[in-house]
């Protein structure tokens, strides 16, 4: 008989799960008396979304050997310090690809054709509503990806159905696909694209890439998107760019913090649209990131290695 090893969750496994996770693991956490970390000391393994695993909390799960997010970026993970303890990292970075290009492309049309203003308006029982709407065509126009990982490049095959021209900037890229333009540098993409879509992983190194000087060379009246990371944008910054008129508006599905206090200005302006990190909060996508995260826990307390395991290191360890 298989033995079901103490597995940490930081949220409710779904409900139409429960029965497998339950054939295979002992379940921990989470918990509702206060401690969002309660069961942790048991576990060996962790399936994670959010939540932050320092020192500090590694330090509550002394028999841990894996943590696994359901999700691409391990921000939030010191890989660092689990590497040191022998602690797999895993993620889960094909779990929400389709969902996130997808909600990347919504954000993109809401914005262009200024849906929440013709929405409010109709509600407000405004007339003669043709008149005083006006969107942006986007056949034709170009989309600026910065970064090329799985997620642009679903998004690169959606804007091209659309008739968009594509030009990508990512100096990690092995090679140049042959299906989009590439841009020797940040700024020469900055300057010709009609719409700049943010894809980039977040490391030390680039908080706060997106800035004034950023903003300052992009197209007048260029659209705003980013569903990587809240913290690459200084919103000081981007505020500042839709207050002068520079961008016709923003998307957003990653802010910081998140979520945003209610009073934050970007939440209420017409010529943004922002939602609190759901675009991979699909019904497939969430099960193919939880299955993905759940699969590799059990695969390295069974002794095997993971096929997205982000700290190779630790397995000498």
């Amino acid at each position: 008989m298989t033995s079901r090893h103490p597995v940490w969750f930081e949220r409710e496994v779904l409900s139409d799960l429960r029965a497998e996770v339950e054939a295979r693991a002992t379940m921990l956490g989470p918990r509702s008396d206060g401690d969002p970390l309660a069961g942790l000391d048991a576990a060996h393994g962790a399936v994670v979304g959010a939540q932050r695993f320092d020192a500090a909390v590694m330090d509550r799960a002394p028999q841990l050997r894996v943590i696994a997010r359901t999700g691409i970026g391990v921000d939030g993970i010191d890989v660092a310090e689990a590497t040191r303890r022998g602690i797999a990292v895993c993620n889960a970075p094909d779990g929400p690809t389709v969902s996130t290009a997808e909600h990347t492309v919504a954000l993109l049309l809401a914005v262009a054709k200024r849906l929440p203003q013709a929405q409010g308006r109709l509600r407000s029982g405004e007339r003669d509503l043709y008149a005083r709407h006006s969107g942006v065509e986007l056949g034709g126009a170009t989309l600026g990806l910065v970064g090329y990982g799985r997620i642009a490049r679903r998004v690169a095959v959606a804007a091209r159905g659309l008739g968009m021209n594509v030009t990508v900037f990512d100096p990690y890229l092995a090679g140049e696909p042959a299906d989009v333009e590439i841009s020797a540098s940040l700024e020469g993409l900055l300057s010709v694209a009609d719409v700049v879509s943010l894809h980039m992983p977040l490391t030390d190194d680039n908080v706060g890439a997106f800035g004034s000087d950023e903003f300052a060379r992009m197209r007048d009246g260029a659209v705003f998107l980013n569903t990587a990371r809240g913290k690459l944008v200084d919103h000081a910054a981007l505020l500042a760019a839709l207050d002068s008129g520079r961008l016709f508006g923003a998307g957003l599905d990653v802010t910081d913090p998140e979520p945003l206090p209610p009073d934050h200005p970007l939440l209420h302006r017409d010529d943004v649209v922002v939602t609190p990190h759901v675009a991979s909060a699909t019904w497939a996508a969430k099960r193919r990131l939880f299955r993905t995260a759940f699969d590799q826990v059990i695969q390295v307390l069974d002794g095997g290695r993971p096929p997205h395991l982000v700290d190779p290191a630790a397995w000498a360890v």
